[in-house]
C-alpha cells in the first residue's frame, strides 16, 4: 500500500510517517520543504502517482483571516483533483472536535470548508476530528505576553500527538468507511488548569489567568464547546504521563 502524507514534516505528520513505515507501508512524504506544495499544486501529481491513500495533516503558517481559508480551499481542491487523477481510494484528513459548533472563527470556518470539499468528492473519505493535543496547549502557553497568559476555563479532553498518529495509522490500515469520527484523550480537564500545570512544569514564571472572555482561535468558548461526543475513540495517554515524558531531553513532541 502506497500512502501519501501531506504535511509530513509537521508535528503530527512526522509521527504518522514513522508509524506507517513501522507497518511496512510505502510512504511518500509531501511538504513544501520536500518540493510538494498542495496549495500551488507543485509536485502533487508525482507524489500521488500510484498512491492508494492520501492523508492530509497539513496546516497553514497563519490560522487567521483569509490565509487559513485560502490555504484549505486551494490545498484541498488540488489534493482531491490530483487524487481522482491518480486513482486514490481513501482520503483521510485531520480536523477539529467542535468545528461544527463554533461559527464565525476564521480557522474553524476554513476547516469546515475543507470538510465540505472532502464530503462532496467521489473519493471515499474519513475525517478525523480531534480534540486539542497537549503539544498545542503548550504552544498557547508559550505564546502569552511577558507577564501573564489568559486562558478560558472551558472543559477540554486533550489528546497526545502520539495517540492521534496511532489512530490515523489504524484508520489508513482499516480502509475507507469511517465518515466523520471523533478522537479525544481519556480525561476531561479545565483548559486553564492544563495550562497552569504546563507552565509550572516548564518553569515558566508567568501567571496563568482564568478568563471566561479569553479567546481560543478568536472564539469565545462555552464550557463544553470543545468536548467530543459520546462515541469518540479515547486515546490511552493521560495528561500527567504526557507531561512527564515531554520533559525528557530526547522527547519527540
Amino acid at each position: 500500500m502506497k500512502i501519501a502524507v501531506i504535511g509530513a514534516r509537521g508535528r503530527i505528520g512526522r509521527k504518522l510517517v514513522r508509524r506507517l513505515r513501522a507497518l511496512d507501508c510505502a510512504v511518500v512524504e509531501a511538504s513544501p520543504t520536500l518540493g510538494v506544495d498542495a496549495v500551488t499544486g507543485r509536485g502533487l501529481a508525482a507524489a500521488l502517482h500510484g498512491a492508494t491513500v492520501v492523508v492530509d495533516v497539513s496546516n497553514p503558517h497563519s490560522r487567521e483571516g483569509a490565509a487559513a481559508s485560502q490555504f484549505f480551499s486551494a490545498s484541498c481542491h488540488n489534493l482531491l483533483t490530483a487524487g481522482r487523477a491518480a486513482g486514490v481510494r481513501h482520503h483521510v484528513a485531520l480536523s477539529i472536535v467542535g468545528v461544527d459548533r463554533i461559527p464565525g472563527v476564521d480557522y474553524f470556518d476554513a476547516k469546515r470548508t475543507q470538510e465540505a470539499l472532502i464530503m462532496g468528492s467521489p473519493i471515499p473519505f474519513t475525517i478525523v476530528r480531534s480534540t486539542q493535543f497537549f503539544e498545542l496547549v503548550r504552544d498557547v502557553v508559550q505564546d502569552g505576553d511577558v507577564r501573564e497568559v489568559r486562558i478560558a476555563p472551558a472543559l477540554v479532553q486533550p489528546i497526545a500527538g502520539d495517540d492521534i498518529a496511532d489512530f490515523m495509522a489504524d484508520t489508513v490500515m482499516a480502509g475507507p468507511g469511517g465518515g466523520i469520527v471523533e478522537i479525544a484523550g481519556p480525561e476531561a480537564l479545565r483548559l486553564d488548569d492544563v495550562a497552569t500545570e504546563i507552565a509550572t512544569a516548564y518553569e515558566d514564571g508567568r501567571r496563568i489567568v482564568s478568563d471566561v472572555e479569553a479567546r481560543y482561535f478568536g472564539a469565545r468558548l462555552a464550557e463544553r464547546s470543545l468536548l467530543p461526543g459520546a462515541g469518540a475513540w479515547i486515546g490511552p495517554r493521560r495528561f500527567d504521563d504526557w507531561l512527564r515524558n515531554s520533559l525528557q531531553p530526547d522527547a519527540h513532541c
